[in-house]
């Protein structure tokens, strides 16, 4: 299927100006949107399956890259989580017209959670929420708390670390504003709760988001709505066949 042209969203003023870059399918129903990883893009894998799934459902669909994410503009290193935060808000402020249905993978799953909560807290209903390997709180509890002393003292001394990614030939940089800047985005601290349905899909064996962290998410989210399915022998990624056939069907559940 070929892919759609984007376009893009003016996100931010003066220095902090960026170009997101959007793709949105027309369709009906609830519309799904894509809130993608830490340093992926909405061309990736599972990404392009939802649309795929979308343009054969008839179903609307809304993707886009976070600043220095894809096509989008931005310099990766001046970028936080509350700038994240802010991309996602200003798409679905723009293309969202009515409740939607969040699907965030990894870093997305904290970014959805944040938007659920902000959208539910102003009179915003929300669909729903699928959450792949959720990453809430990542900056702390998945990357300052796994960090060596002479991590720490490198990243407090030179404002950025850069550490070798199992994702991108490149290592992640790993800068001191997005440690600071999560710790004000934490939520895992207090209770959590959308007001929508919670589908949550974590692999048992993945290693960047171990299935312990997800099951702290669980414990914090309502027990009435929320569903969590473990995959014995799924990754990180969930990208593979079945994994994509139970996130579609994640989606496809919640009208």
């Amino acid at each position: 299927m070929p892919d759609m042209e984007p376009s893009f969203l003016t996100v931010g003023t003066g220095d902090t100006q960026r170009r997101i870059a959007v793709r949105a399918r027309p369709g009906s129903g609830p519309p799904v949107v894509w809130l993608g990883g830490f340093r992926s893009d909405m061309k990736a894998t599972k990404a392009t399956a939802l649309d795929q799934w979308a343009a054969q459902a008839g179903r609307a669909f809304v993707r886009f890259d976070y600043a220095a994410h894809g096509e989008s503009s931005g310099t990766f290193t001046d970028c936080t989580i509350s700038s994240w935060l802010e991309d996602a808000q200003a798409v679905l402020g723009t293309h969202i017209g009515e409740p939607p249905i969040l699907v965030g993978s990894s870093m997305g799953g904290w970014i959805a959670c944040l938007a659920a909560r902000d959208r539910a807290a102003g009179g915003a209903p929300n669909a729903g929420l699928v959450l792949i390997a959720p990453a809430l709180d990542f900056t702390e509890d998945l990357i300052w708390e796994r960090l060596t002393e002479a991590g720490r003292a490198m990243l407090m001394r030179d404002g950025v670390l850069r550490r070798p990614s199992h994702y991108a030939p490149e290592p992640d940089p790993l800068t001191l504003k997005l440690i600071e800047d999560g710790r004000r985005n934490c939520m895992l601290g207090s209770p959590i709760d959308p007001a929508c349905p919670i589908h949550i899909l974590q692999g048992m064996r993945d290693t960047d988001v171990p299935y312990a962290h997800a099951l702290k998410i669980l414990g914090r989210l309502p027990a009435e709505g929320t569903v969590m399915t473990l995959i014995a022998d799924g990754d990180h990624r969930l990208s593979r066949p079945q994994d994509i056939a139970r996130l579609v069907a994640a989606v496809a559940e919640i009208t």
